[in-house]
C-alpha cells in the first residue's frame, strides 16, 4: 500500500458514479446499505483518516501478506493475508510496517484469508502473545480444503482475556510440512489493542438492531467491525447487501484481490 493512502479511505468518486447507476436497478436493501456506508465514510472523513495511535517507542512491526520462510514453501497465486488495515513497504526487511488496530472485546475474533493450497498442506496455527512476547493462547487448526476467509475466536476464558490499554501480537502460520518443522511455513502477524467501551457508545449499540459495523468503523474499532459483518456473512452468505459492504470495506484497506473471496462458515473450518 502506498504510504500516502489512509487506513479507511473514502470510496472514490468514480466508484460512486458507477455504483450509483447500478443501484438504479438493484434491490432496495443493497442501495440503502451502500448509501449508508458511503454516508458514514463521507461524514467521518477526519476521524477515519486518523491512523491508530502507536507506541511511543516506535510502531510495532507486522506482516499482512504471508510469504515463505527460507523458500521452503510452494508459490501461491494470492498470499496468506491478515484482514487488518495498515501500511506495507516492500523494501522493509519484514515486508511491512505497523498493523495495529483496536477492539472493545475482551475476547476478540481474528480474520485471515487462506489461499488455495496443495492437498498436502492442511496444518495451521494461531498464536497470541503479549507485548513482551509471552504466549497468551495457541491453537492448532485444520485448514479448509477451499480458499476463503476464516475466523479464529479467542475462547471466553479468563486466562485468554485482553486487558484494557494493552497491546497484543498475533500470528497465523500455515505449515508446509509437519508442524514441528519450524522453518517451513507461511505466516502473517499483526497487533491488537483493547480500548474501553464508553458509556455513550454502549447506549448507542443497545439501540442498534443490526449493521453495527457501520458504527464500529466510524469509531475506528476495526476488529469488531470486521467481526460483526463477517459473522453475519457466515450465516447469511447469499445476502448481496452484506456482501457488497464486505467487498467495499476490504477494498478500502487495499485488499481488493481477496474482497470477493468466500467468507467460510465455522463448519468449513473443522
Amino acid at each position: 500500500m502506498a504510504l500516502t493512502k489512509l487506513p479507511l479511505p473514502l470510496l472514490s468518486l468514480r466508484y460512486l458514479l458507477v455504483f450509483g447507476m447500478a443501484c438504479m436497478v438493484s434491490p432496495l436493501p443493497l442501495q440503502a446499505s451502500m448509501t449508508k456506508l458511503h454516508t458514514l465514510y463521507a461524514s467521518n472523513q477526519e476521524n477515519l483518516s486518523t491512523p491508530p495511535k502507536l507506541p511511543d517507542n516506535g510502531a510495532p512491526v507486522g506482516r499482512r501478506r504471508g510469504g515463505t520462510s527460507r523458500n521452503d514453501c510452494p508459490a501461491l497465486n494470492i498470499p496468506l493475508t491478515a484482514l487488518v488495515p495498515g501500511q506495507e513497504t516492500l523494501d522493509n526487511f519484514q515486508g511491512s510496517t505497523s498493523f495495529l488496530a483496536a477492539t472493545i472485546s475482551e475476547y476478540p475474533t481474528f480474520w485471515v484469508y487462506i489461499p488455495e493450497l496443495p492437498s498436502n498442506i492442511r496444518n495451521g496455527e494461531f498464536i497470541l502473545q503479549n507485548e513482551i512476547g509471552e504466549d497468551i493462547y495457541r491453537k492448532s487448526l485444520k485448514l479448509p480444503s477451499v480458499s476463503g476467509v476464516i475466523s479464529i475466536n479467542l475462547p471466553p476464558e479468563t486466562q485468554y482475556s485482553l486487558k484494557l490499554g494493552q497491546k497484543y501480537h498475533w500470528y497465523f502460520k500455515i505449515y508446509c510440512g509437519q508442524e514441528d518443522v519450524a522453518d517451513k511455513y507461511f505466516y502473517v502477524d499483526a497487533w491488537i489493542e483493547r480500548i474501553a467501551l464508553t458509556k455513550e457508545l454502549d447506549i448507542k449499540f443497545k439501540n442498534i438492531k443490526s449493521h453495527k459495523y457501520f458504527t464500529y468503523l466510524e469509531k475506528k474499532i476495526w476488529y469488531d467491525a470486521i467481526t460483526d459483518l463477517g459473522k453475519t456473512l457466515q450465516t447469511n452468505s447469499q445476502d448481496h447487501a452484506l456482501k457488497a459492504d464486505w467487498v467495499e470495506i476490504l477494498k478500502s484497506i487495499d485488499l481488493p484481490d481477496i474482497a470477493q473471496a468466500q467468507v467460510l462458515s465455522t463448519e468449513a473450518q473443522k
